[in-house]
């Protein structure tokens, strides 16, 4: 039977966990308050590109 030479810090040890648990966890969104459509946290809205209340993309309505 294998037996580890070194032992596994926790700092590796919980990255690898984390890695595992990342995958299954949902994503969760925040609502814009310009437009309030649900949006990724601490990113610009991708409906009326806005962050922190400030016009940061100008995008053209089709």
């Amino acid at each position: 039977m294998a037996v580890p030479k070194n032992r596994t810090s926790k700092a590796r040890r919980d990255k690898r966990r984390a890695q595992w648990r990342a995958k299954f966890k949902p994503a969760g969104y925040s609502i814009c308050p310009n437009c309030q459509e649900p949006k990724l946290p601490h990113r610009v809205c991708p409906h009326c590109g806005f962050y922190r209340e400030r016009k940061v993309l100008s995008l053209e309505e089709y």
